[in-house]
């Protein structure tokens, strides 16, 4: 029966080997009431308990990037969530509907700052960047094919290097959830109309974040811009998670304690047998 147990003992240390870490979640802003730890730059501004990267007005750009910069994982890998919704669209119209220009979730290691408005969505011109963009504008432009998609943009350009349309209209006031992470090697974007995580990815890249950024130590945070077109384009809520680690995915260790108790259970039985003949 002692070989009995050492075998069980080894099979539990296993198993435990087998459950990875996970990093603390270093940003959660289940709303923001408060925006500290974060610089508001250009016309963003937190209110209402939303960080509200432009107001509904015409002409705007705004930003808001962590105060200090953040070591990212391996490869700079990351996982984020992020609540977002877009309201008050005026202005001009294009083929889905009035509003403009959209949000960019950046990745970048040079300061705080905001890019240009309109169609520059508060990113274009900030260098040694990754945006992931929630386009809600057609500029009729190579890499902006249409007024409501996602794409990936890289070292301040608008121009995508990616894009996915998106059915539903990005900016007619529903609440969105994104998704975003990064393993080192490849970008995966996943976007819904609820809190439920995606079993699939709405957008993919293979992209060498590291390299493009120069560091795997950068600050994080959101731009937008309006101009012809606007809405108050609103962030709800944020997780930040600084190695990859999706966020919404069933935890590992709840299953590899069932395995234990399985196998510790095999165990035991085996060893009552063993007694009994």
């Amino acid at each position: 029966m002692r070989h009995l147990r050492t075998a069980a003992c080894t099979l539990a240390l296993m198993v435990l080997c087998l459950v990875p870490g996970h990093a603390a979640i270093i940003f959660n802003f289940p709303n923001f009431s408060s925006c500290a730890g974060l610089q508001i730059n250009g016309n963003a501004a937190c209110t209402g308990g939303v960080l509200r990267v432009t107001p509904a007005t015409f002409s705007q750009s705004g930003s808001a990037f962590s105060t200090v910069p953040v070591s990212l994982g391996a490869g700079a890998s990351f996982s984020t969530l992020f609540s977002f919704q877009i309201t008050g669209s005026g202005g001009s119209a294009d083929s889905d509907g009035l509003g403009a220009d959209g949000i960019v979730f950046v990745v970048q290691p040079v300061a705080n700052n905001v890019g240009g408005g309109g169609g520059g969505i508060g990113y274009q011109g900030i260098p040694t960047s990754l945006g992931v963009e929630f386009d809600t504008w057609n500029n009729g432009l190579p890499g902006d094919p249409d007024g409501n998609h996602i794409g990936v943009d890289l070292n301040g350009s608008v121009t995508s290097v990616t894009t996915t349309p998106i059915a539903a209209r990005i900016n007619d006031g529903s609440v969105w959830y994104s998704w975003i992470d990064y393993d080192g090697s490849v970008l995966e974007v996943r976007l819904s109309q609820t809190n439920v995580r995606p079993a699939t990815a709405t957008m993919s890249y293979t992209v060498n974040l590291a390299s493009v950024l120069g560091t795997t130590t950068a600050f994080v945070g959101f731009t937008s811009g309006t101009g012809a077109a606007f809405g108050n384009h609103d962030i709800l809520t944020w997780q930040f998670d600084d190695v990859f680690a999706p966020i919404g995915v069933p935890v590992l260790p709840s299953l590899a304690f069932g395995l234990l108790a399985l196998l510790l259970a095999a165990a035991g039985f085996s060893a009552l047998r063993t007694l009994r003949t």
